[in-house]
């Protein structure tokens, strides 16, 4: 048995679930969120969210858990928000932000200069002696991830100095340089 398929969802208050055909909608305070769903039956009962399979093949057991995690970031997502904190480490590594627009110098001849999607707010934040450091903020956790993700694919920490983008409280695997 899934044990995080059967843990019900609690719904906090100020957030609406709605199921409709094969489509969950979660509306909350900060915004709203819809999720299609297959092979699983989503019911809603007394504050809860329940996700319950029709059988025990390999495939609904997979999407037994997902779809229960997934309704569980939406719910979370409404009503709390996501946020994300990625550092810059290197000399000369800048980030700035006009609006939704991010301006990134990563070492590269030319800045880089990234359109963030509206849902995401994004706040750069940059004090004397300290890495620049982006936070990201959002009612969707999958967007939140693609957009750090995609900005911490444009100069990935390197292993031996640590320079590039990293998330903030990250581990990296150093590694020795060459020795004489």
């Amino acid at each position: 048995m899934s044990r995080i398929g059967n843990s019900p969802v609690v719904i906090p208050e100020g957030v609406t679930v709605e199921i409709n055909d094969k489509l969950v909608t979660v509306k909350g305070k900060l915004g709203e969120l819809t999720q299609e769903f297959s092979d699983v039956a989503i019911k809603v009962e007394e504050g809860n969210v329940i996700v319950e399979r029709f059988s025990d093949k390999k495939d609904e057991k997979a999407k037994h858990g997902l779809y229960r995690s997934l309704i569980n970031n939406m719910i979370e997502g409404v009503s709390k928000g996501w946020t994300k904190n990625l550092e810059l480490v290197g000399v000369g590594y800048r980030a700035s932000n006009q609006g939704q627009k991010l301006d990134l110098a990563l070492g590269f001849s030319h800045n880089i200069v990234l359109h963030i999607a509206p849902e995401v707010q994004v706040e750069t934040v940059s004090d004397k002696g300290k890495n620049p450091i982006i936070k990201l903020t959002s009612h969707d956790k999958q967007l939140v991830g693609q957009v750090a993700a995609k900005i911490r694919g444009f100069r990935p920490p390197e292993p031996y100095k640590g320079k590039g983008v990293k998330f903030v409280g990250e581990e990296l695997r150093r590694k020795a340089g060459k020795s004489a």
